[in-house]
């Protein structure tokens, strides 16, 4: 499915983190309707090196490129050295994916150097090549609060502050090129398994019923709501933001819907009559209970609509989950 009619054939794009979750659905997003567009994965790729929490440093998998025809380049975006080889391609349009994205990760300085430092260098590059850029913001900017629409963030992790100062760093450029920062807020869905903990608990509540467990869900989850966004509806908000006007817009439903549905939809599409297992919270003096994204703007300035809902999102999402217990898990 095309989501403008922008056309994208004979242009040369840059997808940084493009062997992760998103970056390699966008990958094949522009490979499939825009054969002969020119398609860059820029990735660090996975090793065994982890942070302080024990949790893998990069995410990034070449399973998520298998079928991928385009070019791939390993890099680190902190690396200016790494950064420069991309130049010798004059970008027309430039996604920004690459980011720690674990938000249980304490160390400041990597994340700003990773999130923020970084950032700057690839929009310099990117004005040198007068390119449109798209990149990832995040929910967690408005962590503890109340309302969830721009100018009303509150992060209390570093990995919230990070995308702040993304999006604060964003507003000196925006007289010089087309940028737009979306902030995901729940996201599941195909190509999310090689993040391991970090993945959707949509997807690990699944595996946990095809494996004959019964669902792990905290005590009250059913009054835990979040604003779960299949991943095919974050891709549409991309390509649309590459026409839209500067500025920073929340990618969700608009619909918050709680922890207990997942399980409730799962195990009806699964055929799983099992009763679930309730745990206490050990995250809950610092648990965000509720998020639901104000997308009035995002609908109005990308023309975007989500077209799938929990329901429809995980009911797309069951043959992958099926396929990634059978291949990866049992």
């Amino acid at each position: 499915m095309k989501y403008i009619d922008t056309d994208f054939n004979n242009k040369t794009i840059l997808i940084t983190g493009g062997a992760g979750f998103i970056g390699s659905n966008l990958a094949f997003y522009f490979q499939e309707n825009y054969p002969d567009a020119k398609v860059v994965v820029f990735d660090k790729f996975r090793s065994e090196e982890t942070f302080s929490n024990g949790n893998l440093k990069s995410f990034g998998h070449f399973k998520n490129l298998l079928g991928f025809k385009g070019i791939v380049i390993s890099g680190d975006i902190t690396n200016k050295e790494n950064l420069k080889r991309l130049e010798e391609y004059n970008f027309d349009y430039i996604f920004h994916e690459a980011a720690i994205s674990d938000t249980t990760v304490l160390d400041q300085k990597i994340m700003i150097d990773t999130n923020v430092n970084a950032f700057r260098d690839l929009l310099d590059m990117a004005v040198m090549m007068k390119a449109t850029v798209v990149y990832a913001s995040s929910a967690a900017t408005y962590g503890n609060s109340d309302i969830f629409e721009v100018g009303k963030e509150n992060p209390n992790n570093v990995y919230g502050f990070s995308k702040l100062m993304m999006d604060n760093l964003a507003k000196e450029y925006y007289d010089k090129i087309k940028l737009v920062g979306l902030r995901y807020f729940n996201v599941y869905g195909e190509r999310e398994y090689f993040k391991n903990k970090t993945a959707s608990m949509i997807l690990q509540f699944g595996l946990q019923l095809l494996k004959g467990e019964n669902a792990k869900l905290f005590e009250g989850s059913d009054k835990i709501k979040r604003d779960f966004i299949y991943v095919q509806d974050i891709i549409q908000a991309n390509v649309k933001a590459t026409t839209a006007k500067n500025g920073v817009y929340n990618v969700g439903t608009g619909i918050a819907r709680s922890f207990q549905d997942i399980v409730d939809i799962l195990k009806k599409e699964l055929n799983i009559k099992r009763e679930d297992k309730y745990i206490s919270n050990p995250f809950a003096s610092q648990y965000q209970y509720f998020t639901q994204a104000n997308i009035e703007d995002t609908k109005k300035e990308l023309n975007y609509n989500p077209q799938f809902s929990l329901e429809e999102g995980i009911k797309s999402y069951i043959p992958e989950i099926k396929r990634i217990y059978e291949a990866e898990v049992k």
